[in-house]
């Protein structure tokens, strides 16, 4: 599973005037990726702070009597990845109820960040190893590869038929929410220190982790609660609701990206603050963003197509079957054993919250990303997850109920919400 351009390998045999000039090419590419991604950050944040002041605008007409047309912007269009991610995980915050979070979130939050730095070092360390590509690429592609997707999770989960420990179910799906802000706050790190070798230290890494981590949380607490607030006492139509958690959801993203901190993470507790507010509309909310959500993972399944040309795919077939394999058997286990080990989680639970770590949208979302920063990039990491996907899917989404059931989830499950 070779990753990156070729460029890196012939960067031995260069001079050291040309070698000074591609590490000067990099750092371009990542300043103009950078760039890209700002503008897109700042369109989510305009296209949900005009919704937001649509529905305001809307409400006041109303009470004034002057007709007014809601013009809601096409989101789908708006940055296309970042938005379809932060949909994600609006939805994967909403149907998080509190309860969940008292239950199981201190190893949910081991696992969302000790468990993905884990599972990105060993992958990234086989890789290396396996294809001889400097470590830095490989935790790279370990990176974008560690976080496990909710909306696959939750579903299979339900489908398992399995009578899962209500804090064992609680901590699978409370952490596949969390991990994502994570592995982005990886890729970027990563990125950076590919583009700019020693440009940030140990010490400036995990300034760098708690000011976006702390920042995000906060807010999301505030962006929540207004949210909240807003549901609970603004005379809204039923369909508007859906429309108000989106927009607003949106410019929360925006917003924390804007200000260096991490937006995933800010959306997704503004999601789980909002789900945990009472109000009128909250079932046509939840059923919205259901459907929002699986809109969100196909656009990323068929951008990712439309990146990887089918002929191009058998030569990284093998690496990439490999580096499944490492990460379903060996990463992925070691990283929730080691995680889990402090909160008395018994042997076939930690099996089973081991076996269930299925890929999904936000893999190849991260895929994406380094083409940002290296327009000369080649094929590989993008055809190298797409292949880890599509086997992380078939063989653990096909095997997670007779797992269950083999480790003694057999019977049929009682209600865990």
């Amino acid at each position: 599973m070779a990753l990156l351009s070729r460029r890196l390998h012939r960067s031995k045999n260069l001079s050291a005037e040309t070698y000074a000039s591609f590490r000067y090419d990099r750092r371009t590419a990542l300043s103009i990726g950078h760039a890209a991604l700002v503008r897109s950050h700042q369109l989510i944040l305009l296209g949900g702070g005009l919704g937001l002041l649509s529905i305001v605008a809307g409400l006041i007409s109303r009470r004034v009597g002057a007709p007014v047309l809601l013009i809601f912007l096409a989101i789908g269009m708006l940055a296309g990845g970042s938005v379809a991610l932060a949909v994600i995980l609006l939805e994967g915050g909403l149907k998080t109820p509190v309860s969940m979070l008292r239950l199981a979130f201190w190893p949910a939050a081991a696992l969302a960040t000790i468990g993905v730095g884990v599972t990105a070092g060993i992958l990234g360390a086989v890789v290396s190893l396996i294809d001889g590509v400097p470590l830095v690429l490989a935790l790279l592609a370990g990176a974008a590869a560690a976080p496990t997707d909710a909306a696959a999770v939750a579903v299979l989960l339900r489908r398992a038929g399995a009578a899962l420990p209500e804090r064992l179910f609680a901590l699978l799906e409370v952490e596949s929410g969390l991990n994502d802000p994570m592995s982005v706050f990886l890729t970027f790190l990563l990125m950076r220190l590919i583009a700019e070798p020693g440009s940030i230290g140990v010490g400036g890494a995990v300034l760098l982790f708690f000011r976006e981590m702390v920042g995000g949380a906060a807010l999301g607490v505030a962006g929540g609660w207004l949210l909240a607030q807003s549901l609970k006492r603004l005379p809204l139509e039923a369909p508007l609701a859906p429309i108000l958690v989106l927009t607003g959801g949106l410019a929360v993203f925006g917003f924390a990206q804007l200000i260096g901190t991490s937006g995933f993470l800010a959306t997704y507790v503004a999601a789980v603050i909002t789900g945990a507010t009472q109000h009128r509309a909250r079932r046509d909310v939840e059923h919205f963003f259901e459907g929002m959500a699986w809109l969100a993972q196909i656009v990323l399944f068929l951008m990712l197509g439309l990146l990887v040309t089918p002929e191009e795919l058998p030569p990284y077939l093998l690496g990439a079957v490999i580096g499944a394999a490492v990460l379903v058997l060996l990463a992925r286990p070691v990283a929730v054993f080691l995680c889990l080990l402090p909160f008395r989680f018994n042997l076939r639970e930690t099996a089973f919250a081991s076996w269930v770590g299925l890929r999904g949208a936000v893999p190849i979302y991260l895929s994406i990303i380094p083409g940002l920063a290296d327009p000369h990039r080649d094929q590989r990491l993008f055809a190298s997850i797409f292949i880890l996907v599509i086997a992380s899917l078939v063989v653990q989404g096909w095997t997670v109920a007779p797992a269950a059931r083999l480790l003694g989830f057999g019977r049929e499950p009682k209600l865990h919400r």
